[in-house]
């Protein structure tokens, strides 16, 4: 199983150092960067990083001015931006940059796990068996549930689970409870061991 590898490219030094100690008990490999310049040449190097933390406003440049960079460098990383000055056109600019996340400072440690647990979940980044398991249960929910020609709508009434956390516990967003998982199997008309697959 690969560990998740973070690289933080922010001039704050002790903003780095926290993220550093809150994400490497964690199992993520934690990359801290203060200089852009030498955030991006490690990423021209072809280090191979899952996500990218980054701060908006660095002196020289800004980490949107930074992420057009990266972009022509690696489409694919997951970025989540930090700021302590929220805009509405830095939030535009970074959905426009396909920004995993947008994060103010000051944040808590459960925000930050939350949204990297997220962001990797979106990415279809798998890091620990238990979010492989998330994945394989909101897959073969998703195929049982188009075998029998059901909707969400449908298994929210069938359930009495909402048609939200339905869909969540499918795309793996969610982890399910083991009564909803009983409710969700006897909707389906199946073992509760089946929607575990190989697991």
């Amino acid at each position: 199983m690969s560990r998740l590898r973070v690289l933080i490219i922010d001039d704050d030094v002790k903003v780095c150092e926290y993220l550093q100690e809150l994400l490497t008990p964690d199992g993520c490999e934690v990359v801290a960067i203060n200089d852009p310049d030498q955030g991006l040449a490690k990423l021209k190097a072809k280090e191979n990083y899952h996500i990218l933390i980054l701060d908006l406003k660095m002196p020289g440049i800004n980490g949107l001015q930074l992420l057009e960079k990266i972009r022509k460098v690696d489409k694919d990383i997951a970025a989540i931006i930090l700021t302590a000055y929220p805009s509405l056109e830095s939030a535009t600019d970074a959905i426009n940059l396909d920004v995993s996340a947008y994060m103010q400072k000051p944040f808590s440690g459960e925000d930050m796990r939350e949204t990297i647990a997220r962001v990797a979940r979106k990415k279809g980044i798998v890091v620990r068996r238990e979010d492989e398991l998330h994945i394989t249960i909101g897959k073969r929910i998703r195929e049982v549930r188009r075998q029998r020609s059901l909707t969400l709508k449908q298994m929210g009434r069938r359930t009495n689970l909402s048609v939200s956390l339905l869909s969540q516990i499918e795309r793996a967003e969610s982890s399910a409870s083991v009564s909803s998982l009983f409710k969700i199997a006897n909707a389906l008309d199946v073992r509760i061991s089946e929607l575990f697959g190989d697991f």
